[in-house]
């Protein structure tokens, strides 16, 4: 499906369907900008001021939500973009991998700094996240063990997400590892991030998809 494209009067709202993991952030918190199993518009980006639709871009997790601020002089502005303070990574409980940085897959840069990336290995639009782990029952704990770690020099910067063939993720770029609940659980320059839903040791790899017989490009 194509990204649908919503203009209002100040702000112009992006939707990325294939992106989305319906978190329902957004149908929650803003149901008069989103209004959802109806007929006809169903995005309302007047129902808000433009700061509020900025910041409801800002809190979708899948980066499925892009705001861009309308101006008549200057063209637009993808101000739901802006790049995060800190890399972070959180482990969503029984679900993906929530990613939040100046975020690049296979070195090529990624237009919005928020992605979610599967973890359970049945998703069919890897390395993105596409709710499959919910038919496939996944289980996996969203706190893992708080690691030994030392403060990172830089908290933010590229954060290369690489897809290893029939394996896991590495990430190359500063990162902070958070838990569901907003424990720093680690923090790195580069790990192994298992994709396949076998690891013993998650959210990291251990191997596991060679045993599992995982496959993924």
């Amino acid at each position: 499906m194509a990204i649908e494209v919503v203009t209002g009067k100040e702000a112009t709202i992006h939707f990325d369907s294939a992106r989305c993991i319906h978190s329902r952030t957004c149908v929650l918190s803003h149901p008069d900008v989103f209004v959802p199993n109806v007929v006809g518009a169903w995005i309302h980006p007047d129902a808000q001021p433009v700061e509020e639709l900025i910041r409801i871009g800002q809190n979708c997790p899948s980066g499925a939500i892009t705001v861009v601020r309308n101006h008549s002089d200057a063209g637009a502005t993808a101000d739901s973009n802006g790049l995060p303070i800190v890399n972070t990574v959180r482990v969503r409980e029984n679900g993906p991998l929530a990613v939040e940085a100046e975020l690049l897959i296979n070195g090529q840069a990624q237009a919005n700094p928020r992605a979610t990336l599967c973890r359970c290995g049945q998703s069919k639009s890897k390395p993105f996240c596409d709710g499959s782990h919910v038919a496939a029952g996944f289980v996996a704990t969203g706190e893992p063990a708080t690691a030994s770690f030392e403060a990172l020099a830089v908290r933010n910067g590229p954060l290369d997400v690489q897809p290893r063939p029939n394996g896991p993720l590495r990430v190359v770029g500063n990162l902070e590892v958070v838990s569901g609940t907003g424990r720093t659980c680690n923090k790195v320059g580069e790990t192994y991030l298992c994709r396949c839903g076998h690891s013993k040791n998650k959210p990291y790899c251990d191997g596991s998809h060679k045993a599992a017989g995982f496959e993924a490009a």
